[in-house]
This record gives C-alpha cells, structure tokens and sequence, in this order.
C-alpha cells in the first residue's frame, strides 16, 4: 500500500511540473515566433528559453523518476530521456543545457540575435517534440 501511494505521488509531482513547464513553453512558442526582434524581446525570449529548458529537463527527471529511473542531473536526465525516446536528439538538449545560461550575453546585440536563432530554429524544435510527446501522457 505505502509503495502505492509514492507511486502515486510520483505520478502527480511530473504532472504537476509538466503545467508549470507548459506556462512558460506557451510563451516562448507565442513570441519565438515573432520577426525583427527589440533588444527587450530578444532578452525576454532567451529568458523565456533559459526558463522553459530548466523546468523541461526538471520534467523529463520526474517523468522517469516516475517510471522507476534514478537521475540526479540534467546530462542523466537528458541520455535517459533519449534512450527512453522522449526526446529525439540528445545532441541538440546536450547543447542547450550547455548554453542555456545565456542572459549575460544579452547586451551584445550581434551575439543576442544568434542566440535567438539558436533558440528558435535549433532548440524550441526538439522541446516541441518532447512537449507533445509528454502532453499525450496527462
């Protein structure tokens, strides 16, 4: 019966954490997709990036903690993720959990709207992917 209920906790905490991370997701889906971008947007999209990765990957622990997986880091969170096919490049989360701490780079124009690029055309795509996987999940 105990066993039961941290199952059933288990359960509820990644589900819980799914909605916080789809909060935050929705925003950066809405303003990823606007063009010529004000410093102020770029900075908030990068912010809003930094924010949906920390709470994705927070997502994907507790989703596999769920299903009886040990992870106590992005790197485990991200390979485990992968190997359970809830993401599709590993590559990709392993290099935006690298730069996901961008906003000290904000002030540099050139380097921001990179970044941004990055954001919109590399990353946001594969949160997508793992998103809808995990929405069919609630």
């Amino acid at each position: 019966m105990e066993g039961f209920k941290i199952d059933e906790l288990k359960d509820i905490r990644w589900k819980q954490r799914f909605e916080n991370f789809n909060k935050v997701y929705t925003l950066l889906d809405k303003y990823s997709k606007e063009e010529n971008l004000s410093e102020l947007e770029q900075a908030g999209i990068i912010q809003f990036f930094e924010m949906t990765f920390e709470l994705a990957w927070k997502v994907l622990k507790d989703y596999l903690e769920k299903d009886g997986f040990i992870v106590k880091s992005p790197r485990e969170a991200i390979k485990q993720a992968f190997q359970n096919d809830l993401i599709n490049d590993g590559h990709i989360w392993i290099e935006a959990l690298a730069n996901r701490n961008l906003t000290n780079h904000t002030y540099d124009s050139e380097l921001a709207n990179k970044i941004v690029q990055e954001i919109v055309n590399r990353y946001f795509p594969e949160i997508k992917i793992m998103h809808d996987k995990l929405e069919k999940e609630l």
